[in-house]
């Protein structure tokens, strides 16, 4: 009895880790801007690897990723606030799904959807500081929110695609065996 209490227990404290790989997200997206804002100066640099490959800087961003539509502050709170509704939703209907690849991609794109949120409801911007350089191009500054973003959309493109082929495998396997 004890083990199948623990083992509920157990269960019950994993069920929403979607939601804690969320805040995880948030709070390390929050700090780390904090950092920045508090120990650089607008358009400073840090060389990392390289005098261009990776660079951390302070750079505002009033607009979307890599900087479009800039000043489109309430088109953003509106567009962020009804993903993040439909994420949740979908991770709740989800939950028990067993597809743990969607389940912590949706947690990661709605961490980093409610950390950009977060500066642009307050701030009206969003801090960006990640920099690569490739060659002659520099790919746009960027976030750990964004960071969450496209790893969670990368573990959700994972996740339907093998869920795909397990469904079509499925249909393919004769019913004797």
């Amino acid at each position: 009895m004890d083990a199948v209490c623990s083992s509920n227990r157990e269960r019950d404290d994993l069920r929403f880790y979607y939601y804690w790989i969320a805040l995880i997200l948030f709070l390390l997206d929050f700090i780390s801007k904090k950092v920045i804002e508090k120990n650089m100066e607008i358009g400073e640099t840090i060389h990392i690897i390289g005098e261009k490959f990776f660079i951390i800087t302070s750079i505002r961003n009033r607009g979307a990723a890599f900087s479009i539509l800039q000043e489109q502050r309430i088109l953003f709170l509106c567009i962020t606030s009804l993903v993040a509704i439909s994420i949740i939703w979908y991770l709740q209907i989800n939950r028990f799904s067993g597809r743990v690849p969607l389940l912590i991609g949706l947690g990661m794109v709605l961490g980093g959807a409610l950390g950009n949120f977060f500066d642009r409801a307050l701030y009206g911007q969003v801090i960006d500081f990640l920099q690569f350089t490739f060659g002659s191009y520099v790919f746009p500054s960027f976030n750990l929110a964004d960071s969450g973003i496209c790893c969670g959309v990368f573990l959700i493109l994972l996740d339907t695609i093998f869920s795909r082929q397990k469904e079509i495998g499925k249909r393919h396997v004769p019913e004797n065996q």
